[in-house]
């Protein structure tokens, strides 16, 4: 494991928990009416989908552990290059879908500290 790739993968867990408690309790409806949350869980998403950017650049054998990474790319350059291309749907969908397995993937990635 290269030396940086603890910190992208801790990087991915940080924001996947805030993502995870701003929309605790929240429904589709509550997530498209509030602003303030949309714009908090995109941003988060943007890092995500950057630290794995990034690891998959440093540390591709790490990366390959985690499904889907392209898409997850792809979902944060959507973010960042096509702002207006966002569906809330998409993104809530993303949420309650695919999103637990990567955090656990990641969560199993990460070194502990023994």
């Amino acid at each position: 494991m290269r030396t940086k790739t603890p910190n992208l993968l801790a990087d991915i867990l940080d924001a996947g928990g805030f993502i995870l408690d701003c929309t605790r309790g929240k429904t589709l409806e509550d997530y498209q009416h509030d602003r303030q949350i949309r714009q908090a869980v995109e941003r988060n998403f943007e890092v995500i989908g950057e630290a794995v950017n990034r690891l998959a650049r440093i540390d591709p054998s790490v990366a390959d552990r985690i499904s889907d990474t392209s898409r997850i790319i792809a979902f944060r350059n959507v973010l960042i290059h096509g702002y207006d291309l966002i569906d809330d749907k998409d993104v809530w969908q993303v949420i309650t879908g695919s999103f637990p397995k990567l955090i656990a993937e990641t969560q199993a990635l990460l070194p502990t500290s023994e």
